[in-house]
């Protein structure tokens, strides 16, 4: 043997040496099951919108914890990032998850428009994304994607619901009014479709911008305009003031007020007598008469010592659809193909009542009619089975 290949075979063996050594001779399968499953929350954790990210989180470690606090049996490593409702810092923070923590999941968000900034990040990075609120339909619509499933809603799937429910109830002419911003409009969309397949007339569509809440000219307009019922999109403390201000100008007891759930979601005590007997329609109710529910919120009730929402089932059910998705792959999270596919095949078993994925990774799920009486969303009927978002411009 030369001195030269004496050298090579020399150096050959010590590499091999060193390679083994530092694992990466290990099979990648292996190497994948051997450590915890990063999962990171991007959520709003100041600000407006703080309730509703706790509410969130509860609701997703609720559901893991009930499986022993595992996924696919393997252990959990938490990861929090406060997105402070903030868009201009959206892919700033998204990044810091991916990039920095490396999460193999990462739930989030609330707002729509924070939503924007880590759908591209998402996008780009090809990371696990499960929005567990943010309804903007561009998200499972035209820039749809194999690696984000909502747990949600799309902002028109609610007001998809309303258009026929009015007319059962002979509401043939309306006026609808809400904020002029995406999520505003998009509810528009939701609900100009249904009423008017149902033969509604929209005789006035009425806005003002986002989050202005000086309604009393144009609860004037409503007066004189005189509709059999008026439609709204309104949320948080401007939805409150809207009931408030549409009681006052005396329009209560004169024209029924129907809205997308949101408008009496949260804000029943700070609205007051004026959120008495106001009709919405949602997938989600305090009333959902079934075991399930009823065993759900007795056991959120216990643990996190208040009340479940409708973020919390959210979060609830963002949990259980990770679970079914990390036990089909048995906690390989990096077999992606059968992840999303078991993900997709989902029949997610929540409070608010069975519902399954559509195509585009959209919830399509029942929307019931609720009546606000007393403290309470109380459901009263089942406004529409198995509604799905069209999905419009999905490629998947």
């Amino acid at each position: 043997m030369t001195q030269l290949n004496r050298r090579q075979m020399l150096s050959q063996g010590a590499a091999l040496i060193g390679t083994a050594a530092s694992g990466l001779l290990v099979p990648q399968h292996a190497l994948a099951q051997s450590g915890k499953i990063r999962v990171g929350f991007m959520l709003p954790y100041t600000g407006t919108f703080a309730q509703l990210g706790v509410a969130i989180e509860n609701g997703v470690r609720m559901a893991i914890n009930e499986q022993g606090g595992k996924l696919g049996g393997r252990e959990i490593e938490w990861f929090k990032v406060d997105d402070e409702s903030e868009p201009a810092k959206a892919i700033e923070n998204a990044n810091k998850l991916v990039q920095r923590d490396k999460v193999d999941v990462l739930i989030g968000t609330v707002h729509s428009g924070v939503q924007m900034g880590i759908h591209r990040v998402a996008r780009e990075s090809g990371v696990l994304n499960l929005i567990p609120n943010a309804g903007v339909h561009i998200a499972t619509r035209a820039q749809c994607a194999p690696n984000v499933f909502r747990t949600s809603f799309t902002n028109s799937q609610p007001t998809m619901a309303l258009g026929e429910a009015m007319v059962k109830r002979g509401h043939k002419k309306a006026v609808w009014i809400s904020w002029k911003y995406a999520a505003g409009d998009e509810a528009y969309e939701g609900f100009k479709e249904s009423y008017t397949k149902a033969g509604g007339t929209i005789i006035k569509e009425l806005g003002l911008p986002f989050p202005n809440v000086e309604f009393q000219a144009l609860l004037t307009e409503i007066a004189a305009l005189k509709p059999d019922a008026v439609a709204c999109f309104f949320a948080g403390g401007g939805a409150a003031k809207f009931m408030k201000d549409y009681a006052a100008a005396g329009l209560k007891d004169k024209i029924p007020l129907y809205g997308s759930g949101f408008l009496t979601e949260g804000v029943i005590d700070a609205a007051g007598p004026a959120a008495e007997g106001v009709l919405t329609t949602l997938h989600y109710g305090d009333g959902i008469e079934t075991k399930r529910n009823n065993e759900f919120r007795l056991a959120y009730a216990k643990t996190f010592k208040m009340q479940p929402d409708v973020y919390a089932v959210q979060g609830y059910d963002t949990g259980l659809l990770l679970i079914q998705g990390a036990n089909a792959v048995k906690g390989d999270l990096s077999k992606k193909g059968e992840l999303y596919k078991a993900m997709e095949g989902a029949t997610i078993d929540s409070p608010r009542g069975k519902w399954s994925m559509s195509k585009s990774h959209n919830p399509v799920q029942d929307m019931y009619l609720r009546q606000v009486v007393g403290k309470e969303n109380k459901v009263i009927g089942v406004a529409a089975k198995a509604l799905a978002d069209s999905g419009a411009g999905c490629r998947l």
